[in-house]
């Protein structure tokens, strides 16, 4: 990809995207004698997703080829992207625009889970040095992921009225499902609406990988899955969206209405499952022309009504009266922004954002508290256990950046955000509340002396004032050869689980906290500070004379992290807590944790380059790819790793191309993790190497995807894949540690898109 460019002010425009048909309003590029910076920001565009999109309905999957990210393990739609070892919250993600938050314990829910890949129009990435103006209450860096653009009529001419419909399947699993969209548009108003479907079985590892288990987990009177595949990896979802285009000379009006429908989805590494999951959002937006600048402008509403239960392959295995969670979240969000023209070098870019999160999570009882060891008795009780009640995030930014094009050589911009967010959160109470039925200590929550009450007796209310500050600069000593470096000072605040959720009670509850995927307890902190990370980063981006025919490109970080939230074992419970002493000490098996401030730094380098090897009018251009990521993070206080660090890894390629025909053969190798989280008894995992493919042919009406991955069906543990409990007890120690989430075996795919 080439990353250098010429500097550009966003100027509006409407330009034909074909010969006779369309009008798309695109981002004209307007030339001021500048250079856009591009340090440590990549994506992926419309072709190259659509090269990936037959092979996986996770939208984070697409990114996991990009230099510096990688992927913690969760559900088949729900993988959670990290940057440079920083993942989920402390990343800023956006969908249309519209920043997201999960809205769940074990974050089911990420972000980029709500749009399916047949919606993605582009994906961009900053990672590590993000520019005010596209990141805030985030150290990690920023994904942003866009549906196509609108597209209109040409003048004078017909109505538009085109589409796609589209089909996949893929063999491990025996995934299937489709896409869809249509779009009617004259000169001025466009119409999209776009679907999508999946649905999938439990995968399959490539051997049998639970004999090491044990056996109480694989017995029973229901029959279990087979000695290869992978409980809790099913999932379906469902995906619809409305969009609505106005073109009014230099101003252009979206608004897009948005919903999904996840039925079920199984998650190995997790002791529930997700069971149902609604999302409903409404995204308008105006961008428009002026003689000064660029004016944008958005407001947006997102609600999410999720809830968690045990799937069969878990529920056989625990309570049959199953354990209700419901989680309601509502994010109501609205931001401002202009790029004011100072001179022919000058840009001035200003705006403000707001951001109101609401959630609530309740877990009903299964029935009401009986005396004696019965089955269950943790979840009964005569009112709900609320772990969130009426919980507020809310956050008011502004910021200001400038950038400056000094001489044809240099380059530089420089920016500030001020950020102010609140939080707050209402009582809460367990199952039971009647002293002479107390159970695992949850007791009455006026009364000080329990657990509830103690928090109750508490002020909730926290108010964090973080600012945020980058320099960046840019260096072209020559027309192929580009020096890149900055600084970047990220704040980001706790979220509402890692501040206020408060039960020690037991096992089962501390267990519900944790979007990690290494099935241990957590429980939040009402004393934690925002975390405030200092990076520094530089990139070295060479090509050759014509730009064609290789490249190489090198990027290496350092970032400090102080009050970086971490997790220390917990030793102070009650009644039937599992934080005790021997919890502090224990060197194997699943640990209880509370949310603590350390400090901490991760460094490391990314290395990427391609070559071309043949370019022949008979047979094709031939391009050899690499890919190399290497990242090392430590707490500095306890000089312990930090948890869900990818290991070294590679990614090796052939691509070729003839015609209408690409190809892509490719070798990922990673390293052993054996640098890991003590604290969280993490587990290690071994060295591995995958070969895929990957194909495509491209007519004027159709497309025909074709490839195979894991060609050699080797058995491996991705290493942030998370700790296997797809189908242990969750309900007192029945689950089985030391087992990693296998990966997937050898699956073939194929898919057909007809356009019309």
């Amino acid at each position: 990809m080439k990353l250098k460019c010429v500097i550009t002010l966003v100027i509006l425009s409407f330009a034909s995207v074909s010969a006779a048909e369309t009008y798309e309003p695109v981002i004209e590029m307007v030339e001021v004698t500048a250079e856009k910076l591009s340090v440590n920001v990549i994506g992926l565009d419309q072709d190259e997703i659509a090269k990936l999109r037959a092979s996986t309905n996770d939208t984070a999957g697409l990114l996991e080829g990009l230099p510096g990210l990688s992927l913690y393990g969760a559900g088949g739609v729900s993988s959670l992207p990290a940057i440079h070892g920083l993942a989920d919250d402390r990343l800023r993600i956006q969908v249309d625009g519209m920043s997201l938050v999960s809205a769940c314990a074990n974050h089911m829910n990420p972000p980029l889970s709500y749009i399916d890949p047949a919606n993605l129009g582009a994906v961009e990435v900053f990672a590590g040095i993000t520019p005010v103006s596209v990141g805030g209450d985030s150290i990690g860096g920023t994904i942003r992921v866009s549906s196509p653009a609108p597209e209109f009529a040409m003048p004078g001419q017909e109505n538009l009225l085109n589409g796609h419909l589209g089909i996949f399947y893929r063999s491990n699993g025996n995934v299937k499902g489709g896409n869809a969209s249509a779009t009617m548009a004259n000169e001025l108003l466009s119409v999209t609406y776009t679907g999508s479907y999946v649905e999938s079985g439990n995968y399959y590892a490539a051997e049998d990988f639970k004999s090491s288990m044990n056996p109480a987990q694989t017995a029973g009177t229901v029959s279990v899955p087979g000695p290869d595949e992978v409980g809790s990896s099913l999932y379906k979802s469902i995906n619809h969206a409305l969009r609505v285009a106005l073109r009014l000379d230099n101003h252009l009006f979206k608004l897009k209405l948005g919903l999904q429908d996840i039925p079920y989805q199984g998650f190995p590494n997790q002791r529930m499952d997700m069971t149902d999951n609604d999302g409903k959002h409404a995204n308008l937006s105006y961008t428009g022309q002026y003689q000064w600048g660029v004016l944008e402008a958005r407001a947006f509403h997102e609600n999410t009504r999720h809830k968690m239960n045990f799937l069969d392959e878990k529920l056989q295995k625990m309570n049959p009266a199953g354990m209700p969670m419901d989680t309601e979240g509502k994010t109501t969000g609205a931001d401002i922004k202009a790029d004011i023209i100072l001179s022919g070098n000058d840009v001035l870019r200003v705006g403000s954002e707001y951001q109101s999160y609401g959630l609530d999570d309740w877990w009903d009882p299964i029935g009401p508290w009986l005396p004696g060891p019965q089955v269950g008795k943790g979840m009964r009780g005569d009112s709900p256990f609320w772990n969130i009640n009426n919980g507020k995030r809310d956050r008011f930014d502004v910021f200001v950046e400038w950038e400056k094009n000094w001489n044809q050589k240099w380059l530089s911009q420089v920016g500030l955000r001020s950020s102010n967010i609140t939080m707050n959160t209402g009582d809460v109470r367990g199952y039971n509340t009647v002293p002479e039925k107390i159970k695992g200590g949850y007791g009455d929550p006026t009364d000080p002396a329990t657990t509830p009450g103690a928090f109750n007796a508490l002020d909730h209310k926290r108010t964090d004032h973080n600012i945020d500050v980058t320099a960046l600069v840019s260096y072209t000593p020559s027309a192929n050869l580009t020096f890149e470096g900055g600084y970047a000072r990220k704040v980001r605040s706790p979220n509402l689980y890692e501040r206020y959720a408060w039960s020690t009670t037991n096992t089962m509850i501390m267990n519900m906290v944790n979007w990690s995927g290494e099935a241990n307890g957590y429980v939040g902190n009402l004393d934690l500070e925002p975390e405030v990370a200092n990076t520094f980063s530089a990139t070295l981006e060479w090509l050759d004379s014509a730009e064609q025919n290789w490249g190489l490109r090198i990027t290496p970080y350092y970032t400090y992290i102080d009050d970086y939230i971490d997790a220390q074992r917990c030793s102070s419970g009650t009644n039937f807590s599992p934080c005790t002493a021997a919890n502090v000490t224990r060197p194997t098996g699943f640990v209880y944790l509370q949310f603590v401030n350390q400090s901490a730094r991760i460094y490391g380098v990314d290395i990427s380059g391609d070559f071309m090897l043949a370019n022949s009018e008979n047979y094709g251009r031939f391009v050899a790819t690499g890919l190399v990521n290497i990242t090392d993070g430590e707490n500095r206080d306890t000089n312990d790793g930090l948890y869900n660090i990818m290991p070294l890894n590679a990614t090796l390629g052939i691509e070729h191309s003839l015609g209408n025909w690409s190809s892509t053969l490719e070798w990922q190798l990673v390293d052993d993790k054996d640098d890991v989280s003590d604290v969280r008894n993490e587990l290690e995992t071994d060295a591995y190497s995958l070969l895929n493919f990957r194909s495509s042919y491209e007519w004027k009406w159709a497309r025909f995807d074709f490839g195979i991955e894991n060609i050699l069906d080797e058995f491996y543990a991705p290493p942030l894949g998370g700790a296997y409990v797809g189908e242990g007890n969750v309900m007192g120690g029945g689950a089985t540690w030391g087992i990693p989430v296998p990966g997937m075996g050898r699956s073939v795919f194929a898919g057909v898109t007809v356009k019309f």
